[in-house]
């Protein structure tokens, strides 16, 4: 992805948070009166919270590992560092940020004197907006830097930027407004309210979570009442299974939530829909009864969610969910069907060796039936991993076997993107993810 040019009306300023909106007016008041600066105006789209605490990279820093800057973005330093750390810890070396890992760096951290949890990296998160979401053309972004150390306030910076291609009729340049607060988690709990005001009246408003839902804490719940959207991204959660439950019980209080990894399911649900599209097997998907899912180790969200689909596209209703563990991190779950047949699943999360940017990806389905006389034998594969576990077992012979091809662009500032261009709920994932709470709320009974 090119980077965008752009023109810049006011580079970041630090200001008190009372100042923000007053600095903000004397920047567009100053085009109006300087005639030798750039003919610019406001974007009138919509604003955006970001919640962005990229708390590993600092984790990371604070350990010596890591002296770049505390952007978020994992490239080739970001990802040498992680190795390094997992080399001298003694965990296995992904070079990916995953639940083991996060633990074992927050368990080091917490041994460190106070003082050294100040670190001298530069801090960039709040400057980088992709030009995926840049070419929304947003009126306003507030991100919220969540920072190490001891409570020392808020403070604030204000910038303003204008991509230079993109301008009006007239020739203006359409641009966005940079707000960027920075302090502790318990600081920033704090001014939930100021942020909330900092959101434009009358424009469409989005917060993007970079993080796991906690409807407990106060500055989530505030932003939640403030928004249109709450965009989430269930790739980065640390504990799948309760955090799904957390975004229904969102949706059930007629909160609008989007979950990026679920638009990463969009390729694998429509080939196993094309799978049933030949009218000779439109209703063999009926004898489906036994689903096989495998999914890189780490996280489940896409598994769950794909079984959810599946389950609510065929009515299924869920009536078991047991975990037996072991290499693969089984867990078993089982269905009624319309007709009172059992149907069962299987997710086994598989560990893979040169693991992508996402954690969790689906690797490999099968659907196939106990009815030996079926023709409903399906198997979909990462065309990176192959099908051999697939097609191991003997029923592969008769079975329609597709290739999963990755979207070019995954990752989370695309998907945003293109979530930002959409309006209106997703009923098919809210009924999905229905699905996927109450089966996970079978584990407690």
């Amino acid at each position: 992805m090119t980077t965008t040019p752009l023109v810049t009306l006011q580079k970041p300023k630090d200001i008190s948070l009372s100042e923000i909106e007053t600095e903000l007016s004397q920047i567009w008041h100053s085009q109006n009166g300087d005639k030798g600066a750039p003919a610019a105006v406001r974007a009138t789209t919509f604003s955006m919270v970001v919640y962005e605490p990229e708390e590993f990279q600092q984790l990371l820093a604070i350990l010596g590992f890591y002296t770049g800057p505390i952007d978020g973005i994992h490239g080739p330093s970001t990802k040498q560092a992680v190795m390094e750390a997992q080399k001298t810890f003694g965990l296995l070396m992904t070079g990916r940020i995953d639940p083991d890992t996060l633990a074992r760096l927050r368990e080091e951290v917490a041994k460190q004197p106070a003082d050294r949890l100040k670190i001298s990296n530069m801090n960039a998160r709040g400057y980088n907006l992709s030009d995926a979401i840049a070419v929304q053309n947003p009126c306003r972004i507030i991100t919220l830097c969540p920072i190490l150390g001891e409570d020392e306030g808020v403070t604030a910076e204000v910038s303003a930027y204008c991509p230079i291609q993109k301008t009006t009729s007239n020739g203006s340049l359409i641009c966005c407004e940079y707000i960027t607060l920075r302090g502790t988690k318990s600081a920033l709990n704090r001014v939930g309210n100021t942020v909330a005001s900092l959101l434009i009246p009358g424009l469409p408003k989005f917060v993007w979570w970079k993080a796991t839902p906690n409807p407990e804490q106060e500055l989530f719940k505030k932003l939640v009442e403030s928004c249109n959207c709450l965009i989430l991204d269930s790739s980065y959660f640390s504990d799948p299974e309760s955090e799904l439950v957390k975004i229904q019980e969102l949706i059930e209080t007629d909160n609008y939530v989007a979950d990026l990894n679920w638009h990463r399911l969009a390729l694998w649900q429509e080939l196993t829909a094309s799978g049933f599209d030949p009218p000779e097997r439109r209703a063999a998907i009926m004898e489906v009864d036994r689903v096989t899912v495998d999914y890189e180790k780490g996280n489940d969200a896409q598994a769950l969610m794909y079984v959810g689909w599946l389950a609510s596209r065929l009515n299924w209703e869920p009536t078991s969910f047991v975990e037996t563990g072991g290499d693969y991190d089984l867990k078993h779950i089982q269905f009624t069907g319309q007709d009172g047949r059992v149907i069962e699943a299987e997710l086994a999360a598989i560990p893979i060796a040169d693991t992508g940017e996402i954690l969790g990806d689906l690797i490999g389905i099968r659907l196939a039936s106990t009815n030996l006389h079926a023709d409903c034998c399906t198997i979909l594969c990462s065309e990176s991993t192959g099908c051999m576990r697939m097609e191991a077992g003997g029923s592969a012979q008769g079975a329609r076997t597709e290739q999963v091809t990755a979207v070019n662009d995954q990752k989370a500032e695309f998907l945003l993107a293109q979530q930002l261009q959409r309006w209106g709920r997703d009923s098919l994932y809210e009924e999905s993810l229905a699905v996927v709470a109450a089966l996970l709320k079978l584990q407690h009974r």
